[in-house]
């Protein structure tokens, strides 16, 4: 099921239905049916970024050793994420960190220190705003741009990897990212780590869902999430998953 199958299926439904309106006089309500499914599926293949509905996604690889990688989105946190960083490095363990844009003035030391502790960084848009899926093509190369030109100051890398804020994905932000040659980043296992819910909850639902390939969403933005990481990598070593970063378990490149 793609944007394009959905379209396509919908076009043809909608002139069967004129066609027997027509011919045989049947209702033009007919078309609530056709509609109301067209908008189920645009809502659904738009929300689930695993659906690859709009562009494929790379959320988990096919692997057969036991190898897991992590992510984090929202930073650079001035607080939090220097501890992430701090647990990572105990556990000899790299990460992707998916930075918003403007959070990184004022954190260019903390971007810096990701950079120098052999993390990869991906672009997560510049604003993250709540409205940013209703943009237009130009706005969405406009929060990729200033994203990476601000990522570029600090390290003077290209950066090649982009998750979606919310992980929603439109047409306008699919057209964006191929023409800016990025590669579209999701998630195996969303940890919920925003949520209400406590470390033991988070942790436990993280656990349970780790199998190879499989790649970790998480948000370096509070205690929580520090207190999550350390059970999930001591899990990980106690199970004999090895933590790689998300560009070798996918076999592409983070960087231009």
């Amino acid at each position: 099921m793609t944007f394009k199958s959905t379209r396509n299926s919908f076009i043809i439904a909608v002139i069967v239905i004129g066609l027997l309106h027509l011919f045989f006089g049947i209702s033009l309500g007919w078309l609530v049916l056709p509609g109301t499914v067209y908008l189920a599926l645009i809502i659904y293949g738009s929300a689930i970024i695993q659906s690859n509905f709009h562009a494929h996604a790379y959320c988990h690889a096919n692997v057969s050793e036991k190898e897991i990688a992590l992510s984090f989105d929202d930073g650079p946190n001035r607080e939090y994420t220097p501890q992430v960083l701090s647990t990572l490095a105990q556990h000899n363990a790299p990460a992707t960190f998916f930075v918003i844009g403007k959070n990184i003035q004022g954190n260019e030391s903390v971007l810096k220190q990701m950079d120098a502790d052999g993390h990869s960084i991906g672009n997560h848009s510049y604003t993250h705003s709540s409205y940013v899926d209703f943009k237009s093509l130009q706005g969405f190369k406009n929060e990729l741009n200033q994203t990476a030109e601000s990522v570029f100051k600090v390290i003077g890398k290209r950066m090649k990897l982009f998750r979606p804020p919310y992980g929603v994905t439109t047409p306008n932000l699919v057209k964006a990212s191929k023409s800016l040659n990025y590669n579209i980043i999701g998630w195996t296992i969303r940890s919920l780590d925003t949520t209400a819910d406590s470390a033991q909850i988070i942790a436990r639902r993280v656990q349970t869902q780790i199998k190879p390939g499989a790649i970790i969403l998480f948000h370096d933005t509070s205690d929580k999430t520090i207190q999550v990481l350390k059970q999930t990598l001591n899990f990980a070593k106690e199970n004999g998953y090895k933590i790689v970063s998300v560009e070798r378990l996918l076999k592409i490149k983070a960087y231009e």
